[in-house]
């Protein structure tokens, strides 16, 4: 996240470090990268490096009925899943540095949990940038290691249930296009984008419901997925890429990793040969369809709730009048 929470200050950053890993800091800088997450760079007393993550578990609810208990839950059991898939000689997976107590999480309170992570020298690319030809075959490479991983690293994670995050918020700002919207300086805007795409949105809903369910019917092919493998979540290094950002692994078919690499019919062959498990052109669309509505639904329930002008919220604007084009990215829909 672009903008720093007031209640995280550097001191309370400093005793989370301490805390948590015994490390004693000589400098703390926040870091205005990554969009769900907030990230500081440490540098301890030793002279080592290290990168903070911080997450806000009311920002990663998702459903009517979730809480901070499931949130930090899924969160735990994904980055036990790292853990677990770097220490199976994934070596290219980024993976928490165990606390003190011999956990992947350190609180800071009810609200925030903590990760630190080993600090990491290399290229990382934006998240919509287009891979080259050399780089998605490398990345490739790395998601058949993951996916390949025993059933038992595989079992530590959660397992994805392909549901929209926020379904019901949508959809209940769907009911409420008749009525102003005044949360914040974004919040016509957004009222009126969604008034001109509705019926779009809902064929994209409706098209996502009768693929899930395909999908549901198919638990054996779930295995180890990163959930987000993107650009931005790719580091090049000297020796190679590493994939960070471990929060969105769950046990999933493997084409919630793979559509992420584009080119489908360079990469289904390829990961078809090295595997010998079939790549389902429904379940990339299936995975495809899942980003657009969920990106939607997280931006239309931010922009109906109090909200600023602050970078995020502005990269929030763009990423709402991007994937909210049903004609435009979904024309089989119409």
């Amino acid at each position: 996240m672009r903008t720093r929470p007031a209640d995280l200050p550097d001191a309370l950053i400093r005793a989370t470090v301490g805390d948590g890993w015994a490390l004693e800091t000589t400098a703390v800088e926040h870091r205005p990268v990554g969009f769900g997450s907030h990230h500081w760079s440490i540098r301890a007393g030793d002279g080592t490096r290290w990168f903070l993550t911080v997450d806000d578990l009311d920002a990663k609810q998702c459903v009517a009925d979730d809480d901070r208990d499931a949130a930090r839950s899924r969160l735990r059991n994904a980055l036990i899943a790292a853990r677990a898939a770097r220490d199976a000689s994934a070596d290219f997976v980024v993976a928490p540095i165990p606390t003190r107590a011999g956990q992947v999480l350190h609180e800071l309170s009810d609200r925030y949990a903590a990760a630190l992570y080993p600090h990491i020298d290399g290229r990382t690319d934006d998240w919509g940038q287009e891979r080259s030809d050399s780089d998605r075959a490398a990345v490739l490479e790395l998601l058949v290691r993951l996916h390949t991983l025993p059933e038992a690293v595989a079992a530590r994670a959660d397992p994805d249930e392909p549901t929209v995050p926020h379904r019901h918020e949508l959809e209940r700002a769907i009911d409420d296009l008749g009525e102003r919207w005044t949360a914040g300086p974004h919040a016509g805007a957004a009222r009126a984008l969604l008034d001109r795409h509705a019926a779009g949105v809902v064929r994209m809903l409706a098209h996502h419901d009768r693929l899930a369910s395909r999908v549901r019917a198919r638990p054996d092919r779930l295995v180890l997925t990163h959930g987000e493998p993107h650009p931005g979540n790719t580091i090049h290094t000297s020796t190679g890429p590493l994939l960070v950002d471990w929060d969105t692994a769950r046990r999933a078919p493997p084409e919630r990793d793979l559509w992420m690499l584009g080119d489908d019919a360079a990469t289904s062959p390829a990961y078809e040969t090295a595997t010998g498990r079939t790549v389902l052109a429904e379940v990339m669309e299936l995975y495809r369809l899942d980003w657009d509505l969920s990106e939607i639904a997280i931006y239309i329930r931010q922009f109906r709730s109090p909200h600023g002008d602050s970078a995020d919220e502005r990269i929030a604007r763009f990423g709402l009048e991007e994937h909210l084009d049903p004609a435009g990215r979904w024309p089989q829909l119409r």
